[in-house]
C-alpha cells in the first residue's frame, strides 16, 4: 500500500485564499440561541407541519424491520435500546416545548421525565445509561402510544403558535436531534444484531455488493494561509459549530477519496495491529486490551475476510471504503502510509472550496439511499475531492475543543454539546446511515478515540 500510494500524485493545486473572500456557506435553517424564521418572514404552518411529520415518520419508518425483542436489546453501554431513542426524541419535544409553550400541559407519564431524559442534569434525574437495557416496561406498544400522544399535542400547538419565533427555533433543534438519533438507532441495530451468532438480517434489501474498481488515488493541493471555518450566523447550526473565526493552515495536500477495504487490508497483512512503531501510546494498549485485528465487524474465514452488515454476513467488498475504525487505527493506518490525518480546518475549507455546501453539491450515499452501507467512490464524479458527504464519517486529527470566543447556550439546551468538549476527536462529513438533510460543510460530530460503532473512516492527508 505504501509504494501503491505513494505513486499516486497527480496533484491538484488549489488556492484557498482565492475563494475564502466570499461566504463559503449557506446555511438555510436556525440556530440554538435565534429564531427559525425572522420576524420579517411570513411563516408557513403547513411547511412547519409537515416538516414535523417527515422527520417523526422516517424514525418509525427505521424501527419498522425490527420486533419488539429487538427493540428493548442494549448491546454495550455506549448504543441504547430503539425503544429508548424512540421514547427519548419524543420527551424532548415534551420536555423543551410542550411544557413551555402549553401552560396547562399534562405529561403522558410523569415517570417517563426520568426514564427518558439523557444527561440534562439541569432538567433533572436521569436513569442510569448502561442499564437502558434492563427496562422491559414501558413496552414497545407503549412507546408507540407515547410517541401518537406527543405529536397529537405538537401538531395542535404548531397549527395555534407556529408563528412564534422561540418555538420555532426549538423545534428546529427538536428535528435535527431527532436526526441524530436516527442515525444512532442504525448504529446501535447494527451492533445489537452483531452480537447474535445467527447473524440477522435488518433489510434484505440493504448493503448491495458495490461493484467497480475506484478511481486511482491523487492528492489534492491546498495553498493554506489564513481562513474562515465554522457556521455563518444566519441558518441553523449547532452551537459548536460557532462562532466563524479565522485560522492559519500551512499548505497542505487531502487525498481524493477514502481509503478502501483492499488497501486497509495491506496493513493488516504488513502487520499493522502487531507493530506498536504506528501506534499512539494508548492506542497501542486498547488495541492490546481489545485484541484488536481488524476493524470491527471483520471476521475471518478459511476464505478469507468477511463482514457483518445491516444485510447480513457477506465477503469483503475490496473496493468500498474502510469502516468502523477507531481514531486510533485511522491514525496507525496513516503513519504506516506515510501520511496523516486531516485536521478539521483543511477538511472543511478544502471541501468549502472544491465540493460546496448547497443540496445538489451535497448529494451522497446517505440514509435515504437505503444501503445502510459505504460505497465505492466513482471513476465519473465532477469533483476532485470524492465522498466528503456520506458513505462514512472522516475521521480528523482535532481534538473536540471550543472554537475561539465560543459562549455555551443559555439553560438546559446548553447541555447538548459543550460539556463534552473533553477527550474526543472530531468527524465530518456524515456516512451512508445519516439523513441526507441534516449533515453539512460545518459540522462537527465528535466520538472517544477507541469509539468503532459508529460508520466511520479514513481520508488521508499531508
Amino acid at each position: 500500500m505504501k509504494n501503491a500510494t505513494r505513486s499516486m500524485r497527480l496533484e491538484l493545486h488549489v488556492p484557498l485564499r482565492s475563494v475564502i473572500s466570499r461566504p463559503v456557506f449557506t446555511s438555510r435553517n436556525v440556530a440554538i440561541s435565534s429564531p427559525v424564521i425572522s420576524h420579517a418572514e411570513s411563516v408557513d404552518i403547513s411547511k412547519l407541519v409537515r416538516r414535523y411529520q417527515t422527520v417523526r415518520h422516517q424514525t418509525e419508518a427505521l424501527c419498522e424491520p425490527l420486533c419488539a425483542e429487538d427493540q428493548v436489546i442494549q448491546s454495550m453501554p455506549d448504543a441504547s435500546p430503539a425503544r429508548w431513542h424512540r421514547a427519548h426524541t419524543t420527551w424532548f419535544f415534551e420536555t423543551f416545548i410542550l411544557k413551555k409553550f402549553r401552560p396547562d400541559y399534562r405529561p403522558v407519564n410523569p415517570a417517563f421525565e426520568v426514564l427518558f431524559n439523557s444527561y440534562y442534569n439541569s432538567v433533572g434525574e436521569q436513569f442510569p445509561r448502561h442499564q437502558r437495557g434492563l427496562l422491559s416496561r414501558p413496552t414497545v406498544e407503549d412507546v408507540g402510544h407515547y410517541r401518537r400522544a406527543v405529536d397529537e399535542q405538537m401538531l395542535e400547538l404548531l397549527e395555534q403558535n407556529g408563528d412564534d419565533a422561540e418555538l420555532r427555533s426549538l423545534l428546529e433543534v427538536g428535528l435535527n436531534h431527532e436526526q441524530q438519533h436516527q442515525e444512532l438507532i442504525l448504529t446501535d441495530i447494527k451492533h445489537m444484531l452483531s452480537c447474535n451468532p445467527l447473524h440477522p438480517v435488518y433489510r434484505e434489501d440493504a448493503a448491495k455488493s458495490a461493484t467497480g474498481e475506484p478511481p486511482p488515488q491523487h492528492w489534492v493541493s491546498c495553498e493554506g494561509g489564513i481562513v474562515e471555518i465554522g457556521a455563518s450566523p444566519e441558518g441553523f447550526r449547532f452551537d459548536n459549530e460557532l462562532p466563524r473565526h479565522r485560522l492559519l493552515l500551512e499548505p497542505f495536500q487531502l487525498s481524493s477519496r477514502l481509503v478502501t477495504s483492499s488497501e486497509y487490508l495491506e496493513f493488516m497483512r504488513d502487520g499493522g495491529y502487531e507493530r506498536p512503531e504506528f501506534w499512539l501510546s494508548l492506542g497501542w494498549n486498547v488495541c492490546q486490551q481489545e485484541g484488536w485485528r481488524a476493524p470491527l465487524y471483520w471476521h475471518s474465514t478459511g476464505d478469507g475476510w468477511s463482514q457483518f452488515t445491516l444485510s447480513g454476513l457477506r465477503p469483503i467488498a475490496p473496493h468500498e471504503p474502510v469502516c468502523h475504525v477507531s481514531f486510533f487505527e485511522a491514525d496507525a493506518f496513516a503513519r504506516w502510509a506515510g501520511y496523516r490525518l486531516p485536521l478539521e480546518g483543511e477538511w472543511e475549507t478544502a471541501v468549502a472550496a472544491l465540493v460546496g455546501d448547497c443540496p445538489a453539491t451535497r448529494s451522497g450515499n446517505f440514509v435515504e439511499s437505503e444501503t445502510f452501507h459505504p460505497q465505492p467512490a466513482k471513476r465519473d464524479s465532477q469533483f476532485h475531492l470524492q465522498q466528503t458527504y456520506g458513505d462514512v464519517w472522516e475521521w480528523t486529527a482535532s481534538p473536540y475543543v471550543a472554537y475561539p470566543g465560543y459562549v455555551t447556550p443559555p439553560g438546559a439546551i446548553g447541555e447538548y454539546n459543550g460539556k463534552f468538549m473533553c477527550n474526543q476527536y472530531v468527524l465530518r462529513g456524515g456516512s451512508c446511515v445519516t439523513p441526507g438533510s441534516h449533515i453539512r460543510g460545518t459540522y462537527r460530530n465528535f466520538f472517544p478515540p477507541e469509539a468503532r460503532w459508529q460508520f466511520s473512516g479514513i481520508r488521508l492527508a499531508k
